[in-house]
């Protein structure tokens, strides 16, 4: 019978070890990309709400409907990309295309008369979400470059 007793702290005997350990060094690579994606997720849920925050939604109820659906669509791929940080290179782009969606939208939603908070919460909601997208995406591309290389 084999030596089963468990000396704590010591498993390198482990015949698992190695693959746990290069599971673990992928795990911390995309450790800053997942937390990037974490912003992502608030930023849509901020989007999502901010024309009750902001209070245009009974002014510019078509405005109010955009960020509705673009926030969700944020938060769920801000949560899609955080569970799978090292696949979600192609899901930036999106990301990045509906943070200037709603940098554009309150000049581009009819009626177009949009006020002021309305169009500064969307500028600033946007251009959180642009960067947020460009870090992860430049993140993941440097992660990628120094598995190929190391």
């Amino acid at each position: 019978m084999s030596d089963v007793s468990h000396r704590p702290g010591d498993i390198r005997g482990h015949p698992d070890a190695p693959e746990m350990s290069q599971r673990y060094s992928r795990m911390l690579e995309t450790r800053g990309v997942a937390a990037v994606e974490e912003l992502v997720i608030l930023a849509g849920i901020y989007a999502a709400i901010s024309a009750w925050v902001v209070h245009f939604a009974a002014a510019q109820p078509e405005l109010a409907l955009s960020n509705l659906i673009t926030g969700i669509a944020l938060a769920v791929l801000g949560l899609c990309m955080s569970m799978a940080p090292e696949r979600s290179q192609d899901l930036n782009v999106v990301v990045l295309l509906l943070g200037a969606w709603l940098i554009i939208s309150a000049w581009v939603v009819p009626p177009t008369d949009a006020g002021t908070g309305a169009i500064v919460s969307n500028v600033i909601t946007g251009a959180c979400v642009c960067l947020f997208a460009l870090t992860a995406g430049g993140l993941l591309m440097s992660k990628s470059k120094n598995r190929r290389t190391g």
